[in-house]
């Protein structure tokens, strides 16, 4: 827009006759100069409204950069500009790398599976050939300062995935750090109840033996280191309460058929004595 009326007037009283045939061909000859192809140069003369035809064309072909001795070089090809993300492929990227299914990435981005896989195989592509890179790079430069963990591989790789421009790859660090840690702290408490477990092991066999101790010394099997009983006093050889030793063998043997449990040798108990005394005095009461 213009603000002052003269300057209005004075463009509309420019010349707008077309451009002669000298300026023309110093134009052709600026975007030769300028193109990197014999078909961009086409493109070029057709955008800019130059005649293109094959005379034209063969006059400017010198003028196109090539390498010197070599005309027939291809000209290097411009490296393509990495595509950039659209929201939806970056929403799937991210819900892939924190393990959604299929079906709600694709309900939640309307891609399709193949969509969605062939987008993460060119992003898993991508992180290969990053991971390359970064290892021809250490391989050619100088070792850093070892430290704790710096000849981990599993650490060199959270490292990088920590410090990647890309937010799902980072978040995929940080969630496997935290899935690292939680296993470090279920380890240790696996080894924790392990060992109680094996203590505990331990207090039970101890206990079970003082248990037979016990009952050892609770059925008179008291072992010979422990300490000396009093030896009873002394009976007349053959007799029991009052009973000669054919009587005493004939209770014991009367006692073990019948269930009762005596000693080959010593006194034997009053209740088995009872015991016998009764079995036999009431055969004797009924046959009187």
């Amino acid at each position: 827009m213009f603000t002052d009326m003269r300057e209005a007037l004075d463009a509309e009283s420019l010349d707008l006759a077309p451009s002669g045939a000298d300026q023309q061909a110093a134009a052709a000859r600026t975007v030769a100069r300028c193109a990197i192809s014999t078909e961009d140069l086409v493109l070029l003369l057709d955008a800019v409204g130059l005649p293109g035809d094959d005379t034209t064309l063969t006059t400017l072909l010198p003028l196109l950069p090539r390498s010197e001795g070599d005309t027939d070089m291809p000209q290097p090809q411009p490296t393509p500009a990495p595509k950039t993300l659209t929201t939806f492929e970056a929403m799937a990227l991210s819900m892939y790398y924190a393990d959604a299914s299929a079906a709600e990435i694709t309900a939640a981005t309307g891609l399709s599976e193949d969509e969605v896989t062939t987008l993460v195989n060119a992003q898993e592509a991508k992180t290969e050939a990053m991971l390359n890179a970064d290892e021809q790079t250490r391989a050619g430069s100088t070792p850093p300062p070892e430290t704790t963990g710096a000849d981990d591989p599993v650490e060199q790789l959270l490292a990088w995935a920590e410090a990647h421009p890309a937010a799902g790859i980072r978040a995929k660090a940080v969630r496997i750090r935290s899935d690292l840690a939680d296993l470090t702290a279920r380890r240790a408490a696996d080894t924790a109840q392990r060992k109680a477990e094996e203590r505990v092991a331990r207090l039970k066999a101890e206990l079970e033996r003082a248990q037979e101790q016990l009952r050892a010394v609770k059925a008179g099997l008291r072992p010979a280191s422990t300490a000396p009983v009093a030896e009873p006093t002394p009976i007349r050889a053959g007799l029991s309460s009052g009973r000669t030793a054919q009587e005493l063998a004939a209770i014991r043997t009367w006692a073990r058929a019948n269930g009762h449990v005596v000693a080959d040798k010593g006194m034997v108990p009053k209740a088995v004595l009872a015991a016998y005394d009764a079995a036999h005095q009431a055969p004797a009461r009924k046959a009187g």
